[in-house]
């Protein structure tokens, strides 16, 4: 496992709101979200083959980095987050898993890595966290790192489906802000990604929580193979 940190990174979200409750991130997920299902169904979603390499965009833990090499480990997989709190967790966990996975410090915006570098980048519940210039920011550095024909799948939350839904999404109004959340939970992602010089964007599934509707997206970048 190689640890690479980019100086100067800043402006990240802890994991929760708040870097002390960053050791309670993965109990959370777990209890509440269903994290592993949630996450299991993104990367069956990006069909990762052999020879791939992908890319975790706000990896945090490194739940869905770990999935990934677990089930393709001919593909090299690539942890990117701006927390080095989150990454320390990480560390760990790859290490107790045995398991040969590269974690970056730095931000998506301004990604240490190289242009054109992965096949796929994923991205789980890092978006609602972003203001809409940050979203665009951190879009345009995911395009940056696709190879031709590479594609981006985004498990994030979306509109509300339900009056439970609805009222919840009140509370990411007041933790997130509303700068941060509205775009999410009045359905812009999709065009956002567009936006992004990407192609296909496509809403693929949802999903139920106790904390709102998460959705699956779908989009790729033109030429090469998938």
């Amino acid at each position: 496992m190689i640890h690479r940190t980019q100086k100067g990174a800043q402006g990240y979200v802890p994991a929760l709101g708040f870097d002390l409750l960053t050791p309670l991130y993965d109990p959370f997920l777990r209890f509440f979200l269903r994290e592993q299902a949630l996450k299991r169904r993104l990367m069956d979603q990006a069909a990762i083959r052999p020879g791939h390499v992908v890319l975790d965009v706000g990896c945090g833990t490194g739940t869905l980095a770990i999935l990934v090499k677990q089930s393709v480990p001919q593909a090299r997989v690539v942890g990117l987050d701006g927390d080095p709190k989150v990454l320390a967790i990480a560390r760990e966990k790859i290490a107790r898993a045995g398991l040969d996975i590269e974690l970056v410090e730095g931000m998506a915006y301004a990604p240490p890595l190289p242009p054109a570098s992965f096949d796929r980048i994923l991205s789980t519940l890092v978006f609602h966290h972003l203001t809409r210039d940050e979203k665009r920011a951190t879009l345009a550095g995911i395009r940056s790192l696709m190879r031709p024909g590479g594609e981006l799948h985004v498990m994030d939350f979306g509109p509300p489906d339900g009056l439970y839904a609805r009222a919840i999404s009140s509370l990411f109004r007041y933790f997130d802000g509303a700068g941060r959340t509205v775009d999410n939970l009045e359905g812009r992602l999709p065009q956002l990604i567009a936006d992004a010089d990407f192609r296909e964007v496509h809403e693929t599934r949802s999903a139920t929580t106790p904390f709102g509707t998460l959705v699956y997206l779908s989009a790729r970048v033109a030429g090469g193979s998938p």
